[in-house]
């Protein structure tokens, strides 16, 4: 009973998440499904994208938190169109909030949607939200085993972000343990190393996102 169940939420979910990903490639919109744990750094990534693309880049972003809109307050400043949806309690988005939330936009001002969804790595994989694709945003502090503890997320993402890598010299982060449990899972995935903090490899992650608008827009 309980996988049926499970089944028919999939299967609704999957229904809702097909109109969004049609009406958003209609609209000529590139929606990113950011996915990491708490604390990983995508909120701080945000801030930096907005901070050197949002003058050439019409950008939006679908805040995804449990509780509070504080990531949303934090995102305000760069006069961005943003929608705050709390999940009360659960522990992922779904496609048909994000059809609510996508209402609230002027979708033909907008060229790339950011969802920064709840932080945790096992449910916001399995449900698709209509996005372009998934973002992996992970840091060093929480150790190199998280592509072979949580392949889904790295089967399924486009890209992988690694933040805090300035924290390497003081934590047991193995890169060649990381990258070789990443590529067994997804040879074809993109890694870009970062520090969104100090800045170290943003200009890798813009040209990357820029690149992906390019291609998004020719189809």
């Amino acid at each position: 009973m309980e996988i049926r169940i499970m089944k028919n939420i999939l299967d609704r979910n999957q229904n809702k998440a097909e109109e969004v990903r049609s009406l958003l490639k209609a609209r000529k919109v590139m929606m990113i499904n950011i996915i990491s744990s708490p604390g990983a750094g995508k909120t701080t990534l945000l801030e930096r994208t907005c901070e050197a693309m949002a003058g050439e880049v019409r950008m939006g972003v679908i805040e995804g938190d449990v509780t509070t809109d504080r990531d949303a307050q934090r995102l305000k400043k760069y006069n961005i169109p943003i929608v705050a949806i709390n999940t009360e309690g659960g522990c992922h988005l779904d496609s048909n909030s994000i059809s609510k939330a996508v209402e609230h936009f002027d979708l033909d001002a907008l060229d790339l949607l950011f969802v920064e969804n709840v932080g945790n790595l096992i449910c916001p994989s399995q449900f698709d939200l209509g996005e372009t694709f998934k973002l992996a945003v992970v840091s060093t502090t929480e150790g190199d085993d998280k592509p072979a503890k949580y392949p889904m997320l790295f089967s399924e993402a486009r890209a992988v972000i690694l933040n805090k890598t300035d924290l390497i010299p003081f934590t047991n982060f193995s890169m060649d343990s990381f990258t070789t449990d990443m590529a067994t899972i997804n040879p074809g995935i993109i890694l870009i190393k970062t520090s969104a903090i100090r800045g170290e490899g943003l200009g890798e992650w813009f040209g990357w996102l820029r690149l992906q608008l390019e291609e998004f827009s020719a189809g």
